[in-house]
């Protein structure tokens, strides 16, 4: 197996989006337990705009030059040893922990699975780490069929993927939004709510509340939870912060297995990401300043 001449985005400081650079690489033939993927499609979430712009640098500082992304798909071009599962010219969605912002990438097996064939590039790639982080709250929850799930930010990427996994379990789910993503969220089957003065008064009108999923975050989502759940309940967050640390509302735990489950559950039509916007990758520069700013109404993806 041979090196690879390719490009990725990268950046060499913390700041905006424009700290980003489209530059060449050499990609090393993948080694023991790793496969090498040319990409066909990357999928964007807020988290790579919040790392370029340092919001982890105390916790979880990278080193530099880094090169963005969480989520990407395409089909496998080199396997190295160690590796039974997957063969050259398997289509995959590959979980990447950073560095997905590439035309090739070289990543742990461990992280990829098999994409299936009723599943379009468009899905596939917008799979990983938003749709998957809704599926892990749901999960974390041990929402059933009875249960009544309050879910924040419930039209974005992560909240939608747990409204859907939500419903489809049997539970009555209630998301909050803004008004113009109210028929959205009804047409995935939740009870659509507000933010905003007068969310409290809107949600008391339903019944009570079993579980929050929250995929915002903050100190006014973190009120309206411990509000409405006392001292019942069960929440969990994808955005922890000080308020849910204080709330004692823990971080989303990820299982081993979220990215096979909610590849599954997106194969059966369970899951269904709604796409918002589609840039070349070497516009990522624009792409994220888009998610940062722009209030897109469905997924990012990137193009190689």
């Amino acid at each position: 197996m041979s090196n690879v001449t390719s490009n990725r985005i990268a950046y060499y400081r913390y700041g905006g989006p424009d700290v980003l650079c489209w530059e060449p690489e050499e990609l090393s033939a993948p080694g023991v337990g790793e496969v090498r993927i040319r990409q066909e499609m990357i999928g964007v979430n807020p988290v790579d705009w919040k790392m370029v712009a340092g919001y982890f640098r105390h916790t979880d500082r990278v080193p530099f030059p880094h090169v963005p992304g969480w989520a990407g798909t395409g089909v496998v071009e080199a396997v190295g040893t160690g590796v039974a599962h997957l063969h050259i010219g398997d289509p995959v969605i590959a979980g990447a922990r950073g560095g997905a912002f590439r035309e090739h990438l070289v990543v742990d097996a461990s992280l990829v699975v098999s994409r299936p064939d009723s599943l379009s590039i468009e899905q596939a790639a917008g799979l990983p780490s938003s749709a998957v982080a809704g599926y892990s709250l749901v999960e974390n929850l041990d929402v059933a069929a009875g249960d009544t799930l309050l879910v924040h930010g419930a039209a974005g990427s992560v909240g939608s993927a747990a409204v859907q996994v939500a419903v489809s379990r049997g539970a009555e789910v209630i998301g909050t939004a803004s008004a113009g993503n109210h028929d959205y969220l009804r047409s995935l089957g939740a009870v659509a709510v507000e933010y905003g003065p007068g969310l409290l008064d809107s949600l008391r009108r339903h019944r009570p509340i079993d579980a929050v999923a929250d995929a915002v975050g903050g100190r006014e989502t973190v009120a309206v939870t411990r509000e409405v759940l006392g001292t019942r309940g069960r929440a969990v967050t994808a955005w922890g912060d000080p308020h849910s640390d204080a709330a004692g509302i823990p971080w989303v735990r990820h299982p081993a297995d979220e990215l096979e489950q909610t590849v599954a559950l997106a194969a059966r039509g369970v899951v269904n990401v709604r796409i918002g916007a589609t840039f070349p990758l070497a516009r990522a520069v624009d792409a994220l300043t888009f998610s940062q700013t722009g209030h897109p109404a469905g997924k990012i993806l990137l193009v190689p």
